[in-house]
């Protein structure tokens, strides 16, 4: 079995006495490690299927199966837990608390694994120099620009180092060499952890980054394709001896 594995997945809403079929018999299977993006236009169903599979929603039909545990049959108490142990989430409008700096944002799914104060500063700090962002660890969301903040909220989804991680058109509200920065960096995270992106997008331009490209329309998935990504960790790799001083930091600097 996949990593992810969906099968006859169908979402229908009842809106007065009429039935809108969000999710029409959706199959698809989807690897660890692998950069998958839903592509599709606004109503396509593309943010329904990735709240399906994100456990955010129950489907009306069929079954969804993360790791091995099919997330369609648990009980809320039951997803809530796996949903913090095997996911983390980047929003398109951030989502950060407005009240906290970058460092406690960034430390919330630690939190809420039971990690102690200064165990989670530690480790989230780490992820924030990652991120570019070590100059900023004290500065809250309004003190920051919007990719930035967006840096914060992929900061903060990896940093428990989860299986799977959920993107819903995490650059909508970014420029565009913004958003170049952004996804090379979620891309370079994915590799360096094996960890599953699953990233929902309209735009072609974004899509370009994934393993494989899912369309989506009316419901359905239209095709499948596989994709050679635009960007590649080892092109930004250094040689010589900044490559051997960047090995030592790496043992150093490890997140956990």
């Amino acid at each position: 079995m996949e990593f992810i594995s969906v099968r006859n997945l169908r979402k229908v809403y009842k809106i007065g006495k009429e039935k809108v079929y969000a999710l029409k018999h959706i199959d698809l299977d989807i690897k660890r490690g692998e950069i998958c993006c839903i592509l599709g236009t606004s109503g396509s169903g593309k943010s329904t299927l990735l709240n399906m599979l994100a456990g955010l929603e129950k489907p009306t039909k069929g079954d969804i199966f993360i790791n091995g545990v099919n997330v369609a049959k648990l009980s809320e108490k039951k997803l809530a837990s796996f949903r913090q142990e095997n996911t983390g989430f980047i929003f398109q409008s951030y989502n950060l608390i407005s009240q906290f700096n970058a460092l406690e944002n960034v430390g919330m799914p630690l939190m809420f694994k039971g990690m102690a104060r200064s165990e989670r500063d530690r480790i989230s700090e780490k992820m924030l120099k990652l991120v570019g962002l070590g100059g900023r660890m004290k500065h809250r969301p309004n003190q920051m620009s919007g990719g930035q903040q967006q840096r914060v909220g992929i900061a903060r989804a990896f940093v428990a180092k989860p299986p799977v991680v959920f993107a819903d058109e995490p650059t909508g509200n970014l420029d565009t060499k913004t958003t170049d920065e952004v996804m090379r960096l979620m891309v370079r995270m994915c590799r360096k952890y094996n960890i599953t992106l699953i990233l929902v997008t309209h735009d072609l331009e974004i899509a370009v980054y994934a393993d494989r490209i899912v369309h989506i329309i009316d419901g359905e998935i239209t095709s499948i394709e596989d994709n050679v990504s635009v960007y590649s960790p080892e092109d930004d790799e250094p040689s010589g001896e900044e490559t051997e001083k960047n090995k030592r930091e790496d043992k150093t600097d490890d997140i956990v």
